[in-house]
């Protein structure tokens, strides 16, 4: 049985924090909660616009497979508040650092201070402007075959050309079904190596600029091309562009960078999440582009863990320090006093 305190849902800020956690998704919730298991105070401060919302559920995570990305975070906020987390509405818009710690601006005006920060505000997908992309996006309009493979199996799939990884996302479906077309719209002819493997896998390509999806009872039937063209199809793949949520933390001078595949921008960390800036972590998509809801929420929790140990070097050192000054304290009372004694016994 877990002794826990249960605390009051409430939006009311305290003054500082331990640890302010930016973005509430799995990897914000993992940190959170390794935290407040810490006994440290700690607090996310979440918009509300998580990235797999238009999705009907997470997927390739262990035992919660299929839930539902709403109540899956809702489970989380129940858990960091468990153990005396808070979770709080709101959207951070600057950080500056304040001596030692990081003063924390809300949009709607509130502030808070904190002796660390991690970052999980996730990314943005940047979709391209094709009629009916963003409408299906997360349903049947889809990205990751690892997270929506398996609901599109043996289905008519076509894959747009419009990101570097397209060629890459087009080899991939080819698992999850043998009819896999791709529609080449505005990216540079295939080289010889892929004209040569998408024909040994039969993947089929349609040349043309890609006008619309075509929808019909709700569902995606077809890619209309800039002819006329409709090429029936029951799922598309596109590669979106993603970028960071990180511009809050420009006065911090720290940016997003761009990955090196090209495929978007990241704020760049090492292995434990510890970025240049000292005190800052982040944890998730904001640094790994490519992360799952389970990976995330690992390095959310991995983050919670080295932000506490962190902490913990930094208080050891003020006890020894403090503990060094009063034995030194202690020993110049006590030469005092013997020297005083001996000029008393002289006299």
């Amino acid at each position: 049985m877990v002794d826990v305190e249960v605390i009051a849902v409430t939006d009311q800020l305290k003054d500082r924090y331990d640890v302010v956690v930016v973005g509430g998704g799995a990897a914000g919730l993992s940190g959170a909660l390794m935290l407040a298991r810490a006994r440290r105070s700690v607090v996310v401060v979440d918009a509300g616009a998580p990235r797999n919302a238009p999705a009907e559920g997470v997927h390739g995570l262990l035992a919660l497979d299929g839930t539902a990305p709403g109540e899956l975070l809702e489970r989380g906020r129940a858990d960091v508040r468990r153990y005396g987390g808070q979770v709080v509405s709101g959207r951070v818009d600057g950080v500056t650092r304040d001596g030692d710690r990081f003063t924390v601006a809300l949009a709607d005006g509130r502030t808070v201070r904190a002796r660390r920060l991690l970052v999980t505000t996730g990314l943005v997908d940047e979709l391209p402007d094709i009629a009916g992309v963003r409408d299906r996006w997360g349903r049947d309009v889809v990205h990751c075959p690892y997270c929506h493979g398996w609901e599109i199996r043996d289905r008519a799939i076509g894959v747009l050309a419009v990101g570097p990884m397209s060629v890459h996302q087009a080899l991939l479906f080819r698992q999850w079904s043998e009819d896999v077309t791709f529609f080449s719209h505005t990216a540079e002819p295939l080289t010889e190596e892929q004209v040569e493997q998408f024909a040994a896998r039969g993947i089929r390509v349609v040349a043309g600029e890609v006008a619309a999806l075509e929808v019909a009872d709700d569902r995606l039937t077809g890619v209309r091309l800039a002819d006329g063209t409709v090429v029936d199809r029951d799922a598309v793949a596109v590669s979106s562009r993603m970028v960071a949520r990180a511009g809050f933390l420009a006065d911090l001078g720290l940016r997003a960078v761009e990955h090196p595949s090209g495929v978007g921008e990241l704020v760049p960390a090492d292995a434990a999440g510890r970025t240049s800036v000292p005190g800052v972590w982040v944890a998730g998509n904001v640094t790994d582009l490519s992360a799952q809801v389970g990976a995330s929420a690992a390095a959310g929790a991995g983050a919670g863990a080295q932000i506490n140990m962190e902490l913990i070097t930094e208080e050891t050192g003020r006890a020894v320090d403090a503990a060094r000054d009063a034995f030194s304290a202690a020993s110049e009372a006590r030469v005092s006093a013997l020297v005083t004694g001996d000029r008393n016994h002289g006299l």
